[in-house]
Order: structure tokens, then sequence, then C-alpha cells
């Protein structure tokens, strides 16, 4: 090839410009503009970086690895090609002997979410016998495992419904009838126990942690404690739900069966996510609802929960295009979260996780911003062509893996993101029950020609072409024959070719809006008094919010506010800031008259066990063969609405991570109400006490049975160990 003196734009978005100037012999030289500068010379199967800036990162990458296997990507952009190989390298050193996917270079195992979300991104085609082994590790008691997390996970994580997404998508890809029927059981028995465990009949919408955000003060204030996790009402994690009831009603259908309770269920989240969560004012749903007894919302942006949304259809199209429009886009990209959290190290916090920008992308992708998705789409390569591997995380401050608390290299799903921006945003690839869509969705700058060989569906071999911009599809052929559908039927057979003529558009879509990364006001510390709330006062904080029973009630620059004596009320304050954004709300301050505690060693003999601080007499341990059912008869004098939560102790391990949440099942008179949560409060902590979860129940005058019980679907992810102290009831009547 002879040379050329023209300049060619690869890519490029406020954060990061990538061009040729200079092609010699099929080599590529190019410039990559960004914060740090660097020079960059590669081919096809190479990238070597001739700045040496930078000492942490490698300085260059050649492929070692035999990927024939693979379908060969080539287009008009010839660092993305480079990158694809270099993903698809590194996704296969991820297999292990035993035919699972390792989470990344840094951590060995298979987990629920990253393994899902994985799958669903791109592994479900590429590696659909290697996913299916992974899933299966995620099995046990025939049942779905949620991974280790807050407060010993599940029921306080409940995103292991991820799992469902990946395994309908492999059904939906190979069309295995014989894989429908291993994993139909699994999840229908799964929902099961997440119904009874999880599902909150206020609102319609299931309890738990942010879906993969669950490093606790990374998204939640630091007052919330596990059990106060449990009780969230997160948006990513709803999504989640919604969609695997949609997934079990369409399995549940193809084998015969009826589907009403679960498109009914899934109607229900949908609608209280809209309900709930949207904000018309701001034009995207709130990160979650949150607080103990009586719930607010979290105004924040989360980035895969709203992404998610737009892909699984509880976003409707008007509301997508206003997520779309109205997302903080910072120059390197969507943090997780926005605004971010004060004082708060970068991980999920201060964080641009490729595997959610590659989500986002796909959102953006099928709303039809071509311009949201050129910024998207350069999240996606900048850092993968300056760091030369898939990192997880970066600082969205600076773009850079350094400076994260967690990070690991050749990170599974941020391969998955890089490769599904081909398939699935360049070749458009969607995976049905009736075959095979395709809706590219090309930028401008990412214009000209592009190719993919031996792509495998089912019993077909097909070579793709996708050549223009835009997402009009103006030709749409099949061996040379003018078809009327984008799509292929899931009973193709032989070696076909797809030729695919983009029409460009005069318009991409709104403008993409980029705006700084910023961070909020840390929350107020409330203080009660006899007749009064009262808090210090916040630099930057031009005003503050006060909340009361989950109710915005007043605004206010002062910082003490008169409540009076009230029967019974709960207040929450947030701190807002010039720019309107408000901090997260303080820790509820709870004001009540009749407080009722009810010492449980009352009912069943105190344990002996030598641990300290309790209240009364003693306490009671509850455990797989100790007071599996503790009866509390308790007299009222006035029937009506009250709250109940449990004081508690549980030292079987760490706040943050590992499998052994105790749980038990609440009746009241003999109706089941809800599950008692009791999460770990610390390694050995035996004498760490706190709350639970808060149930509202309904008390008749005389004599009410309050009966907990250990119940099948009270097992945790551990089985064997599912054990708490516990020292007293508290009833707070709210009437």
């Amino acid at each position: 090839m002879s040379s050329s003196s023209e300049t060619k734009t690869l890519f490029s978005s406020d954060a990061f410009t990538l061009y040729s100037d200079r092609i010699v012999q099929g080599r590529y030289s190019a410039r990559a503009i960004a914060p740090d500068h660097l020079v960059s010379n590669y081919p096809s199967r190479e990238i070597e970086l001739l700045d040496d800036h930078d000492q942490d990162s490698e300085k260059s990458w050649k492929l070692t690895e035999d990927l024939s296997r693979f379908p060969q990507y080539r287009s008009d952009q010839p660092l993305v090609d480079t990158l694809y190989q270099l993903s698809l390298e590194e996704a296969h050193l991820n297999i292990e002997p035993d035919g699972t996917f390792r989470t990344g270079a840094e951590w060995g195992g298979v987990w629920t979410r990253d393994i899902s979300y994985s799958i669903l991104l791109a592994f479900a085609f590429l590696e659909p016998e290697v996913s299916k082994t992974s899933l299966r590790k995620k099995v046990r008691r025939g049942m779905i495992i949620q991974d280790t997390g807050s407060g010993g996970a599940w029921p306080v994580s409940s995103d292991r419904t991820t799992w469902v997404l990946a395994a309908w998508e492999i059904y939906q890809v190979t069309g295995d009838a014989a894989w429908l029927d291993e994993v139909y059981p699994i999840i229908k028995n799964t929902l099961e126990d997440d119904y009874k465990t999880l599902f909150d009949a206020a609102t319609g919408m299931f309890c738990g942690e942010s879906s993969f955000l669950d490093w606790r003060e990374q998204t939640y204030p630091r007052w919330m404690s596990n059990a106060d996790i449990y009780t969230s009402l997160n948006l990513g994690t709803n999504v989640v739900h919604y969609q695997a009831h949609k997934i079990l009603a369409a399995m549940a259908r193809i084998k015969g069966e009826s589907t009403d309770v679960f498109s009914q269920r899934a109607d229900l989240i949908r609608d209280g996510i809209n309900k709930y969560l949207w904000q018309k004012d701001v034009g995207y749903y709130g990160q979650y609802l949150y607080g103990r007894s009586d719930l607010i919302r979290s105004p924040r942006f989360e980035t895969l929960g709203e992404s998610l949304a737009i892909l699984f259809g509880v976003a409707d199209q008007a509301q997508t295009e206003s997520i779309i429009n109205n997302a903080p886009l910072t120059p390197y990209g969507l943090s997780c979260i926005y605004p971010q959290i004060p004082n708060i190290p970068a991980y999920h916090n201060n964080g641009i996780w490729p595997f959610v920008q590659a989500y986002w992308n796909l959102a953006a992708a099928r709303a039809g911003n071509l311009s949201v998705l050129n910024h998207g789409l350069a999240s996606i390569y900048r850092p993968a062509a300056l760091f030369l591997t898939n990192y997880e995380n970066m600082v969205a401050e600076t773009g850079d893996f350094r400076g994260t608390e967690i990070n690991s290299h050749r990170m599974l799903w941020s391969i998955a993101g890089n490769l599904a921006m081909v398939y699935r945003v360049f070749l458009g690839m969607s995976f049905g029950e009736d075959g095979l869509h395709f809706t590219p969705a090309v930028p401008e700058s990412y214009g000209g020609v592009r190719t993919l060989s031996g792509f495998h569906y089912r019993n077909a071999v097909l070579d793709i072409s996708v050549s223009g911009w835009g997402r009009q599809i103006k030709t749409f052929t099949l061996d040379g024959q003018e078809q009327d559908r984008a799509m292929v039927p899931p009973d193709l057979s032989g070696h076909h070719k797809i030729t695919i003529v983009l029409e460009a558009e005069p318009k991409e879509g709104a403008e993409a809006r980029i705006i700084d990364n910023y961070f909020s006001l840390p929350a107020p510390r409330v203080i009660p008094t006899a007749k009064s709330i009262e808090w210090e006062s916040l630099p930057g904080a031009t005003h503050y919010k006060v909340y009361r029973n989950g109710e915005f009630w007043r605004e206010t620059k002062d910082t003490e506010m008169a409540v009076g004596t009230p029967a019974y009320a709960v207040y929450q304050v947030e701190a807002v800031d010039a720019r309107a954004y408000p901090s997260f709300a303080s820790e509820p301050v709870t004001f009540a008259k009749d407080v009722r505690i009810i010492p449980l060693e009352a009912f069943v003999a105190a344990s002996p066990l030598p641990f300290t601080d309790f209240t009364g007499d003693g306490f009671v341990e509850v455990s797989l063969d100790k007071n599996r059912v503790i009866d509390i008869p308790v007299e009222i004098e006035k029937a009506g609405n009250y709250l109940l939560d449990i004081r508690y102790a549980n030292g079987s391990g760490p706040w943050n991570t590992d499998n052994k949440c105790a749980i038990r099942s609440l009746s009241v008179n003999d109706a089941y109400t809800g599950v008692m949560v009791f999460p770990q409060r610390g390694t050995d902590a035996w004498s760490d006490w706190g709350y639970s979860n808060v149930r509202k129940i309904q008390l008749q005058t005389g004599t009410n049975q309050l009966k907990l019980h250990f119940e099948e679907w009270n097992h945790n992810m551990n089985v064997e160990i599912n054990r708490a102290m516990l020292d007293h009831i508290r009833i707070i009547a709210i009437d």
C-alpha cells in the first residue's frame, strides 16, 4: 500500500480523539489525544505504545493465541479491529481448565452477576458451552446462588436473578430445548423464594441492594445498616426482577404451562418502578427508595438501572428519549451513579465501569441517539487502547485505572462489553425465539464497511457485511436476495452471506450533553430534642429539605425545625447545593409515644452463651436446630397499624461480604407477613446489637399471636449456618 498523508479520524469524543495520519504498507500510525498524550503504532494484530510515561501498564500487545475458531472482524477502524482481537484473546485466556470463565485476571471463580451480565452481552453466542458450564456452577439446592455480599448476601443482596437473563439468552441463541428443560425449574424455584422473601406489597417492587453495586458505603449513605439496605427498593435490581419474571412467563408458555402469575408479578414490578422511581422533573428514574419505616426516593442517576429499564421495556418511548437526553454524561463516560458521594474512594462511587457503559451504549443505540452512542463508544475504546487490556473500572475524574479501590485487568464483563460493541451495536444483532435480528447503529465517525465472517448461528454459518452509517437499513439481502425483514429464521442451515446497507441520517439525535464530574454534599446528621430536630450547618448548602414520614414536608435555610410532640413521626433532612443537587437524606429520627419492648427470653429459654450488652434478662439463640419456632402472644389495647422490628446480633461474618445472613418468617395471627432479616454485623461480633428490618403490621384489640418460624424459603446462601441472637421485639404504634 502506498503512503498517504491524509488525516482520518477513527473515533472522537470530548475526552478522546484517535486519528490516523499515515498509512504505510498496511501499518497505521495513529495518535491518541487525551489528557495524557501518547502515540501508538499498530497493524490489525499488534499495538505498541511508544510513549513510556506510564510505568504501570503494558507498553505493547501482540496477538499470541489462535483465534481462528472465532468469527473474524474487519472494518475501516483498525484500532477497533485490534481491540476486538485483544478482547477475544482475553476471553480465551479466561477459560479455566474446568470449562468455566474466571471473573478476571485477579479474580478466580465464577460470580453470578459477573458471568450473567457477561453472557448476556457476548458469550451466549461466542462461548455457549462455557457459558452453560459457568451458570451450572452457580446453582445449589436447585436454585440460583447469590454472590457473597453486604451483611451475608441474600436477601440483602438480591440480584441473583441476573442468572435468568443469561440462561434465557443462551436458549434464544441456541434453541437448545434440553437447556430450557434444565433451567426452567431452577428459575421457577428461585423466583418463588424471592417472591416470598423480597416482595413489597406496598409498591409492587422487590427489596434488596443495587445490582452489582454491592459495597455498602460506595452507593448508600453511611448510616444505612445492611437491614436498611434489604428494605430499600432499587431501580436496577427491580428491572432485573421484572425481566426475570417476563422470561419465566415465556418459558412457561413454551412448556405449555400457565403464565398468568409470572406476568402479573412482572406487571406489578414495572408499574411500581414507574410510579415510585420515575422523576418527571429531571427526566430519568431515581436510584432507589430508602429509609427504614418510611421510604423516600434518592434522585441520583444509576446508569445500569437506567440502561436496563430502556433495554427491557420498563421505560416507554418518551421516557427512553428523556433518559438518553438528560443523562449526566461526563467527559470519560457515564459513572455508575451521579452525582458522586463525597469522601468515598473511587470504585462504584466516582467510577466508570466499561460493562455498565456497554449497556448504556446498547440503550443509546436502541433509542437511536448516535451522538450519545459516539461518546459512549469512546468511553469503551479509550481505556482499552491506552492500557492494552480490559480493566474493570476507571476513576471518573481521570479516566485512569489507577486510583480505584480494587481493580483487575482482563476483566470478563469488560471484555464482553468491548465485544458487544461489534456484535450488538455495529452489526446490531439481537436474538429472539423467532430468529436473529439486525438493527445496526453506526455513528458517522465509525462509517465505512465492516465485515464479520464465520459467525455460527444454530445450524447456519453467516458472513455479514454492514456498510455506511446511521440506523436506517436501506437494503438487507440474504445470498443476494433482498428481504422484507432484517433477520434470519432459526431454522436456517448452511453457509450464507448477509449484506446490509445503511442509509445516512441527516441527524444523529440530540447532541450529547457533557457535564463535569460532580460531588454532592454529605448527608446532615440530625439530632432530636424534646420538640425539635437540629443539624449542623453544611458549607455549600443553600437550603435544607425536611421530610416527614417519607413525604416532603418543609424547606428551610435554618438548621433547626420545631416538630412538636407527635404521637408518631419520622424526620429526615437533605442538604441542597447551588446546583440543586440534594445530599443523601439523614438517618431517620423517630418520635413515638407508644413503644413496647417485648423480651424474647420471656417465651423461650435464654441462651447461656457469654455475650454482653443485651437488654432485659438475656437473649435467645435461633439457628437451624435451636428455636425454629417461637410463639409470642402480645396484648394490644387499641387495634391499628404498628411497626415491628427485632434487636439482634449476628457475628457469623463481616459487614461487607460472606453469605450467612440469618432469616426468619414472621406470621401475625396466623397470616404470613414476610421475613425478618438479621444480617451479619461483624466476624465474632456477638455482643454488637442492632435492629432488623421493620415490618408494618396490623394488630387487633386483645391478644395477638406473633410467630417467628423457619421455613424452606428462609435458607440463606450458606445453607448450613443460619444463626442469630435475638434480644427483644420492639412494637411502635403509628396510628
